[in-house]
């Protein structure tokens, strides 16, 4: 491959770089990492932005006035018709890795679906990223965004498809998986996928390409592979982040470990959990470099190296913040079940209460901090054992953590739940995405009583099935305390 110095762009193409005043902008996938991230360099730049998500009251609070956000799903005509309607270009961010067995033939079906309703509605151009990754030997993962592009392509509109490979940034899936490895494990017993060769690339300069793509000429399209300064190993890269954090780590290699061992072994040392470690590890055997410089040739773009890429990382995860993290997309756990047609029983419900002689911000504030590394104050052993169980029939267990360790917002993730309401100093809601027979929800809520305040706690289930009573009724004596 050509180096980066020798690739200098022409003044024409160096302008691709730049955002020019357009049309309206829809971005799909704004509540996962990379969309998150896009969204504030949209705003800054005066693009007129729709976003459209499942939950939009998990990006209302997270983006400008002038930013539209609609409630859709991908998969609904109807939806697509109202969310590409004065569209000029759309940027498509959606996948259903977690979803299930079924997602590749999911994701499938909602590109064509995307395709055709943004050929219906007059767009001028969709924007895609995929993953890198060539050869007739491609895991189902990198099978699944090939074939998503494609998909996009046969609705008639001109598509840029950018393939990446690992992205580095604090709270992507990549990063969270180095980072908790290096971290943890002085000496790791390292399958064959660490020799992988690969190219990371920093998720700002992910952000930069898709800000190029918009505002591109029309007769740029088509795919384009982008990767950073130099190709590496999955093992280098950890070894240059235990460099840049002072840790000495030691690596042997073992030949036997396979997808499925290698998932169960990331759910139980990252945040990975045990779904999306198999189908991580099933990609991480393909060798993903870039091959195909047009990148380089038409945008002004010049990704950063290895170095530079995980110290810019390490900026924000030493500051314990990110701005968007992977688990706090609905991708990250296990698709919305469809309770249609199945009649719950009683609702269960444990509510109780208790008066604390300080203000409701104090009362509050032990509360919004609940999960990730404060834990949950009463039992923890006995909810780490709990997101072990659900590690081992394929759910999140504990391992997210959270985005924040202060505050929260709709739509993040908290360990095994996610946050359905949030009122600062009043109300936190959190519905649970471990394997249950039923649904559940925690709700904490706070009031001011007399000279301090009233903390109230409700437990909420909806059983499906007898099982989910001996499940209720077992864990009864632990609600008691």
């Amino acid at each position: 491959m050509e180096s980066h110095d020798s690739e200098k762009p022409s003044p024409a193409q160096a302008a691709v770089g730049a955002v020019q005043p357009l049309g309206r902008v829809l971005l799909t996938g704004a509540t996962g990492y990379v969309g998150g991230r896009l969204v504030g360099p949209l705003e800054s730049r005066g693009v007129p932005l729709r976003c459209l998500t499942r939950r939009p009251e998990a990006l209302s609070s997270r983006v400008a006035e002038t930013t539209e956000v609609v409630g859709g799903d991908v998969n609904d005509d109807a939806d697509l018709a109202m969310a590409l309607d004065g569209v000029d270009c759309a940027i498509y961010l959606v996948h259903s890795m977690a979803a299930g067995h079924d997602y590749r033939a999911a994701d499938r079906r909602a590109a064509l679906a995307f395709g055709a309703a943004a050929r219906q509605a007059g767009v001028r151009r969709i924007i895609y990223l995929g993953g890198l990754g060539a050869g007739p030997d491609l895991s189902e993962h990198l099978a699944s965004r090939h074939e998503v592009g494609a998909a996009l392509r046969a609705g008639g509109v001109p598509t840029i498809e950018f393939r990446a490979s690992v992205i580095l940034g604090s709270g992507s899936l990549s990063w969270e998986m180095v980072r908790a490895l290096t971290d943890r494990l002085p000496v790791m017993v390292t399958p064959r996928w660490v020799s992988t060769p690969t190219q990371p690339i920093a998720i700002e300069d992910v952000i930069d390409y898709l800000l190029a793509a918009v505002s591109a000429p029309a007769e740029v399209e088509g795919v384009f592979e982008i990767g950073g300064a130099e190709p590496v190993s999955y093992g280098e890269i950890m070894r240059e982040y235990a460099r840049q954090r002072r840790l000495r780590r030691y690596m042997i290699p073992v030949p036997v470990l396979t997808p499925y061992l290698s998932g169960l072994w990331l759910g139980l040392v990252t945040p990975i959990y045990a779904r999306v470690g198999r189908e991580l590890v099933e990609g991480l055997r393909n060798s993903t470099i870039v091959l195909d410089n047009r990148a380089l040739r038409t945008f002004s773009v010049r990704p950063r190296g290895l170095e530079d890429a995980i110290s810019r990382a390490l900026v924000n995860e030493d500051r314990e913040f990110a701005e968007t993290r992977w688990s706090d997309a609905v991708s990250s756990g296990e698709a919305p079940r469809s309770w249609g047609g199945v009649r719950f029983g009683n609702r269960l419900v444990d509510a109780r209460s208790t008066f604390v002689a300080v203000p409701p911000e104090r009362a509050f504030a032990p509360i919004r901090r609940i999960g990730g590394r404060n834990g949950w104050y009463y039992a923890n052993s006995l909810w780490r054992l709990r997101g072990l169980i659900d590690l081992a029939f394929r759910g999140p267990g504990l391992r997210r953590g959270r985005r924040d360790p202060e505050h929260l917002q709709v739509g993040d993730a908290v360990d095994s739940w996610r946050v359905e309401a949030y009122e600062p100093g009043h109300l936190l809601r959190l519905r649970s995405e471990m394997k249950l027979p039923g649904r559940g929800w925690l709700q904490f809520e706070v009031t001011p009583e007399a000279a301090g305040s009233r903390v109230s706690q409700t437990a909420i289930f909806d059983p499906v099935g007898a099982f989910a009573l001996v499940y209720w009724y077992g864990l009864w004596p632990f609600h008691d305390r």
